[in-house]
């Protein structure tokens, strides 16, 4: 036994129907070796990777409309990887990236459950060099800003790992903190797109979440 319980989720993206793997609620946790505590993951943040948040499904949902030719796609806070297995099935250079211990190994459960074959994935965290992984033409995540540190640990992050010509697409559900991160890409030649979009079905206007469109040298 893992030490924790998991659940499949049927989620439609567009028309087609997806299965993945999500554990079963939010008070699991199990990290027997300390690998999560090594990562600076916490037994209260610990399970976070593992849910299907609605912000996951309205990238997912973007990234099935989006131009992925001749791009080298990175998906920064994957978790299950939605995002990364609708690029995927779309065949994107796609590459997801986390830092949780467990992420991994649901991400290459939920491809294979979709047929799919294994997607790159990198342990990413934010806060290291990355100088060897190169540089990405688009990086995708969602509701990647919700710590007060986030906007400035991912922005630097973008530096680092951003092509020149780069384009930066993050859904959001109305964190204070995209202010201050949209700030800082500006800083680095980023200009910002910002459009209010539905995060849940039957959602009504005005939209409190929001995607947020970063675009550099194009």
């Amino acid at each position: 036994m893992p030490g924790y319980e998991t659940r499949k989720l049927d989620v439609r993206v567009g028309a087609h129907q997806w299965q993945i793997r999500a554990l079963s609620n939010h008070m699991q946790y199990a990290d027997p070796g300390g690998q999560a505590a090594r990562a600076g993951i916490c037994s209260a943040s610990w399970s976070l990777f593992g849910q299907l948040w609605p912000a996951s499904q309205a990238l997912a949902r973007a990234v099935k409309q989006i131009d992925i030719h001749n791009l080298r796609i990175l998906e920064i806070g994957c978790g299950l990887g939605l995002p990364s297995l609708v690029l995927q099935r779309r065949g994107a250079d796609v590459t997801a990236s986390d830092h949780h211990p467990l992420s991994e190994s649901f991400l290459d459960y939920n491809a294979a459950l979709n047929h799919l074959p294994a997607i790159p994935y990198l342990d990413l965290p934010w806060t290291d060099g990355h100088e060897d992984v190169g540089h990405f033409d688009l990086i995708v995540g969602s509701d990647i800003l919700y710590e007060r540190n986030h906007a400035d640990m991912l922005a630097g992050l973008i530096r680092r790992i951003a092509a020149p010509r780069a384009k930066v697409l993050i859904t959001c559900p109305g964190r204070g903190y995209r202010n201050q991160f949209s700030r800082l890409l500006q800083a680095l030649g980023f200009q910002l797109t910002e459009t209010r979009m539905a995060f849940s079905e039957g959602e009504k206007p005005p939209f409190r979440g929001r995607l947020l469109c970063y675009r550099r040298g194009m």
